[in-house]
């Protein structure tokens, strides 16, 4: 933008400021990333002629002055250097034998959040690893290391790695999901799109709070779980699965996992709460898998259920609007030995309300 011209005092013209910017579609995979970072800056001179007044502090009057900083700027910059090394690259490899080369099935992202003993520990993401015959960790430096699976876990699409602690130097610190707010800065970082753009940053803000997304773990297109994520506008996007969202102190405050893959929306990225992912990852760290509680039972929605057979089979009272019916009750499952039967219809858990097993799994997960 040029430098508007300065006029004499008798003739002054308005000035206006305008911003312009880009619009577009965007198509991806519910993968996670980002892509650089910027910020714009606009300073405007001014001239002062020589006959206007000047304002000065005299000793009746105090004059209060604002100096624009980049104090934002500059925090954010800290935040990234801070915590910029522990993010690295994650490289699912297949196909290992005799016979064939090792080949790159797809890459991802992780973050270094622990050092102990002669190990360093990566968080990433499940379905960045999922299926791989071995893992490799790319360090900022470039350097590959090879990584152990500790564990996975599907519902929360969480995994824990495990490489030499030698090799590292610096260590994300983990803050807290549940002090944030709508507003405050988010900052995403990880590998979009491969090693070729690895250490990528995007800035954006915290856009919602325990926002619920159904996830399919096994591919009937039907929801298993719902995760309760953090909203961002940061740019997320292919490759940048199980990188880091931070907060303006470069405090590790969620693990990317996904975005809305619609050519019609744009800004709109997921990250798993690190609060919720610190008991995963300290199970999968210790015990390689999560231990989550167990009924022995399979249903479907009431709602789903013709409203006469809900009255001459359930034989439900018509203030029974929702719950969940029990369609098998396995022998000797927990279900079982509490003496529920076929048919019988789960309406509360505790004091809560459930209409559907994914609202009973979710409960009995979380609380349990």
């Amino acid at each position: 933008m040029s430098e508007q011209p300065i006029t004499d005092k008798k003739d002054k013209s308005s000035f206006s400021n305008f911003i312009s910017g880009f619009a577009g579609g965007l198509v991806a995979v519910l993968l996670v990333g980002g892509i650089f970072w910027s910020l714009s800056e606009a300073d405007t001179n001014s001239a002062k002629q020589q006959d206007e007044p000047v304002m000065k502090q005299t000793e009746d009057s105090s004059i209060p002055t604002t100096n624009i900083t980049y104090e934002e700027t500059n925090s954010v910059n800290a935040a990234v250097e801070q915590v910029s090394d522990a993010v690295v690259g994650v490289s699912n490899i297949s196909h290992l034998n005799l016979w064939d080369d090792s080949e790159t099935q797809g890459t991802g992202s992780g973050v270094i959040y622990k050092k102990e003993d002669s190990f360093a520990y990566v968080v990433t993401n499940n379905h960045v690893v999922e299926g791989a015959q071995a893992v490799e960790v790319i360090l900022s430096n470039g350097e590959h290391v090879e990584a152990d699976i500790l564990g996975t876990d599907a519902l929360t699409d969480l995994a824990v790695l495990r490489i030499p602690g030698d090799k590292v130097e610096t260590v994300a610190t983990l803050g807290s999901s549940d002090d944030l707010n709508v507003g405050d800065t988010a900052v995403a970082i990880g590998n979009p799109l491969g090693t070729e753009f690895a250490g990528s940053v995007t800035k954006g803000i915290i856009s919602g709070l325990d926002r619920a997304v159904d996830v399919d773990t096994n591919g009937d297109r039907m929801p298993d779980w719902t995760t309760n994520v953090i909203q961002t506008d940061a740019a997320i996007n292919p490759g940048n699965s199980g990188g880091a969202l931070i907060n303006a102190k470069g405090e590790l405050i969620g693990i990317n996992s996904m975005k809305i893959a619609l050519t019609q929306v744009e800004g709109i990225g997921f990250a798993i709460p690190i609060d919720e992912a610190k008991p995963v990852m300290e199970q999968l760290e210790t015990s390689g898998e999560v231990v989550r509680p167990y009924m022995g039972i399979s249903g479907v929605d009431l709602s789903s259920v013709p409203a006469r057979h809900a009255r001459d089979t359930l034989m439900l009272d018509e203030s029974v609007e929702e719950g969940i019916v029990l369609a098998q009750v396995q022998p000797r499952s927990p279900s079982d030995e509490a003496g529920l039967q076929r048919y019988d219809v789960i309406t509360k858990i505790d004091d809560t309300d459930v209409s559907s097993m994914l609202e009973l799994k979710s409960y009995l997960y979380r609380h349990k």
